[in-house]
């Protein structure tokens, strides 16, 4: 298993056993032990903790942005894995270095996640929910680029327009 695979295993873990005990249990210790058990191949443990460390500091929003992207489907009513599978992804897809780890990456990623810990459909439900915020960014980013192009037409239209006045 590659050292990113098995870290976000070792992440998800963790955040599901956190979870699972409704977030009272000290998640560092957790993560500590999982490291150990389970990741005997790693030698570093930083992307564990940057996971980590994202997803809970960003959790409320992720969670927000779960609850909109699968609308028919309460926070609490999404398995246990499923729910962490799909924080991790989104912390990834959305304040992750995308240098490190691009957004179908990240996604894919979740996918075998989900495949190998989540339920039968968890690989499609993880995949529509990160396919529809990846969606979401992509046309954000488009329309953000139009705003840009308009901006620096108007202005350099504004120049002409002295130019032309100037005469």
């Amino acid at each position: 298993m590659a050292t990113r695979h098995l870290s976000r295993s070792i992440a998800m873990q963790s955040l599901y056993e956190w979870d699972f005990y409704d977030k009272k249990p000290d998640l560092e210790k957790i993560v500590e032990k999982n490291i150990k058990e389970f990741g005997s191949g790693i030698k570093e443990d930083v992307f564990i903790w940057q996971l980590i460390s994202g997803v809970v500091s960003h959790l409320e929003d992720i969670d927000k942005i779960i609850q909109k992207a699968a609308p028919q489907w309460p926070i609490n009513q999404i398995t246990i894995v499923d729910r962490n599978i799909l924080r991790i992804g989104l912390y990834e897809l959305l304040y992750g270095n995308k240098t490190e780890v691009p957004p179908k990456v990240a996604i894919n990623e979740a996918i075998e996640l989900a495949k190998t810990f989540g339920g039968e459909s968890s690989g499609r439900f993880i995949n529509g929910v990160l396919g529809t915020v990846y969606k979401e960014i992509e046309e954000a980013e488009k329309e953000k680029e139009k705003k840009e192009i308009n901006k620096k037409d108007n202005k350099k239209s504004k120049k002409e327009n002295k130019k032309v006045k100037n005469k």
